[in-house]
């Protein structure tokens, strides 16, 4: 299949309807809301339903209702608006429901601002709703990569009856890069047992509503923990570069890896022993790239663009608490390059 210029939203959108999509409820906010233009109109050509919502929360509720009819279904946000989301995504996880959401990173507390940030991490690693539950978190670090996962995205959602959020932001949502895109598969809305659907003479009314009611006190929890479990053990994504011989390892995710990635070759050619780990799954968290690690790493550095180094936690957890983490972050700006080598001569020094 040929290539062609994309920008990142847009071939997000066209991902998902190439996996079957074909249910999309949401409301324009930047830097999302190119998601939301292209598939007011390419959904229509699918035979798909598009609604533009009064509100996020519409949003996430409607989303939930095509969820429970079988369809696959994807609404997307960013900001003030994926924080609306939440209470939505904790119910879908309370009833089993696979479903994807989209959440285009942009800086800021309250309404922020419209650039590109990475703040968002505890919200969606941590389950940003209430309750016990975690999300499945699939971090892209280019145009092709977000198209990549935003295809596997529904298959993953759909194998564990589960969300998954697709961790973006305002700067791989704008650029335009080049992007193979996947075959058009059709999904039939029927294909689950556990979907509504008319009811036939004879026929018990399905029901979707909380596990906990089906299963009770002693079951669910049980039931809860093995499919995290089961989902820790099978899912964890990463890329790992040069970290065969790393001694410094860098830390990074979605556009700030790249930035991480550019660093690394700087050092090497100035014979610094620089790595990097890319997360690709924020959850579950990828804990083998840290036990694949040699005994030559002195130390990790951290590189996000937000305040307070949020994925730092995850480092130490991840390394059992071996080494020292350090942090680099960046709030308006994009990360530096030069910032992160200098940093890192520094912790050469220092360890």
């Amino acid at each position: 299949m040929s290539k062609q210029l994309m920008k990142g939203n847009e071939a997000l959108a066209e991902a998902a309807l190439r996996a079957g999509c074909r249910f999309y409820s949401g409301y324009p906010i930047t830097p999302q809301t190119e998601i939301l233009e292209y598939l007011a109109k390419r959904m229509d050509e699918v035979g798909g339903t598009f609604v533009q919502t009064e509100s996020e929360l519409a949003g996430i509720n409607m989303l939930l209702g095509a969820a429970a009819a079988g369809a696959r279904a994807l609404t997307s946000s960013a900001g003030p608006g994926f924080s609306l989301n939440q209470e939505g995504i904790s119910y879908l996880v309370a009833a089993d429901l696979p479903a994807v959401i989209i959440n285009v990173m942009r800086i800021g507390t309250g309404l922020g601002d419209i650039a590109q940030g990475q703040g968002d991490y505890w919200q969606m690693t941590r389950g940003g709703g209430h309750g016990d539950y975690r999300t499945i978190v699939l971090a892209p670090a280019s145009v092709q990569e977000t198209a990549d996962l935003a295809y596997m995205s529904f298959d993953l959602a759909e194998k564990y009856r589960h969300p998954v959020i697709i961790a973006t932001d305002g700067a791989i949502g704008e650029m335009i890069e080049s992007v193979e895109l996947p075959e058009m598969k059709e999904h039939d809305i029927d294909t689950y047992d556990w979907a509504i659907r008319p009811r036939k003479d004879g026929e018990k009314q399905r029901v979707i509503w909380n596990r906990f009611w089906d299963l009770g006190n002693d079951e669910y929890p049980i039931y809860l923990v093995n499919k995290y479990n089961e989902i820790e053990a099978n899912e964890q994504r990463w890329e790992s570069v040069q970290t065969e011989d790393a001694e410094i390892v860098l830390v990074a995710y979605g556009i700030s890896s790249r930035v991480a990635k550019s660093a690394v070759i700087r050092a090497r050619k100035e014979g610094m022993k620089l790595g990097l780990i890319r997360p690709i799954t924020l959850w579950p968290y990828p804990k083998k790239a840290f036990e694949a690690l040699g005994p030559q790493v002195k130390a990790f550095l951290d590189i996000e663009m937000n305040i307070l180094g949020q994925m730092t936690d995850d480092i130490i957890l991840a390394d059992g608490n071996k080494h020292p983490v350090e942090f680099y972050g960046e709030y308006w700006h994009l990360i530096d390059e030069n910032k992160i080598v200098a940093k890192a001569k520094e912790m050469l020094a220092k360890y």
